[in-house]
């Protein structure tokens, strides 16, 4: 085990988050390190920067300054000879397909290639795999013997929404499944100001406020809001039309609820009753604890790291992680593989 992290921030979250045992291999600089000091293991995993390929930077290529860190990878397998590991694991943005036209990500899957490497990849979207965000990357896999090939990445997804409703009813009691995001935070409860649902939106420079199934992509720059002329998303804590019955009073005869769900049907009119509608909306950015779910990290390891990091930072770190559910899929993948493998053996 081991890991190489420049920033500073992300490696004390690292460190909070796994406890690493006390020798663990690790470098801040992958530019500064020499092969013969990582450890042999049998899976290398690598997510290059990504902002010289991101349609939203400067389209520099993996030959840019900070893309093209990707060669210190190749560097380091190259100087492991034949003691290479066996499985890569390798993620980036989706406009590394097109950056350079189509001829970086070519150079990649060469280079790769030319180590030994049988390689596969995939576009992969996070909301597939359990996190209500949408989240395009490519990933690929690499095994050094080349049995593999197109047997760990072959699976089709679906493309459905997985904020899932458990419990239904008014938007106080409703119940989400948890592999949602958390409960829209609220300053107060209950009365006529009863806690909100959640809801998806973006603040498009064309269409304004539209609203979303699924959380936008969070990225490192997550912090810095929902700007006038950005496709960032945000939370909409939404009191959406409801009927409401003894609006001016705040206990009533009425048995059972005073405030319906915003789906539902007015109260029965009646001569004794005063009916009223609530409606009322804001928007908010997500939380940091919201951010690090939507990447599948559990509350736990978020709480650590959240102990020795700002919000600035843990927002920062949220936007450059891959997302958990995936990779952990992709290693089921492979030792799913592997077991094959060893039966086939036998």
């Amino acid at each position: 085990m081991g890991h190489c992290e420049i920033d500073p921030f992300a490696n004390k979250s690292y460190q909070a988050m796994h406890q690493p045992k006390e020798g663990e291999w690790f470098e801040k600089d992958i530019s500064k390190v020499s092969a013969d000091s990582i450890p042999d293991v049998h899976l290398w995993t690598a997510g290059f920067p990504c902002q010289d390929a991101s349609a939203s930077g400067k389209r520099a290529g993996i030959h840019g300054a900070r893309t093209g860190l990707f060669f210190e990878f190749v560097r380091l397998l190259r100087e492991r000879g034949e003691n290479k590991p066996r499985w890569l694991i390798l993620e980036n943005v989706k406009g590394l397909f097109s950056v350079g036209g189509t001829g970086d990500f070519a150079e990649v899957l060469c280079e790769l290639a030319s180590l030994g490497y049988g390689v596969e990849y995939a576009l992969l979207d996070s909301r597939a795999f359990g996190v209500p965000q949408h989240r395009e990357r490519i990933y690929f896999v690499g095994d050094f013997t080349g049995r593999s090939t197109g047997k760990i990445l072959s699976f089709r997804t679906t493309d459905t929404k997985t904020l899932e409703q458990i419990i239904g009813g008014p938007q106080g009691s409703r119940v989400y499944g948890t592999g949602g995001v958390s409960a829209t935070l609220t300053s107060g409860g209950g009365g006529i100001g009863s806690r909100t649902g959640l809801y998806f939106v973006k603040r498009d420079f064309q269409k304004g406020i539209v609203t979303k199934d699924s959380c936008g992509t969070i990225d490192a720059s997550y912090s810095k809001g929902l700007g006038a002329k950005q496709h960032r998303t945000g939370v909409m804590e939404a009191r959406l039309p409801r009927a409401v019955i003894q609006p001016d009073k705040e206990r009533t005869w009425q048995n059972g609820r005073r405030i319906k769900g915003p789906d539902e049907a007015m109260f029965a009119i009646l001569a004794s009753g005063v009916h009223g509608i609530l409606l009322d909306s804001r928007i908010r950015r997500l939380t940091p604890l919201e951010t690090f779910r939507l990447q599948g990290v559990p509350d736990e390891y978020f709480d650590r790291a959240a102990a020795v990091c700002s919000d600035a930072q843990l927002y920062k770190q949220a936007g450059n992680a891959v997302t958990v559910p995936v990779v952990r899929f992709i290693g089921q993948r492979i030792m799913k593989y592997l077991e094959s493998e060893m039966k086939y053996r036998i």
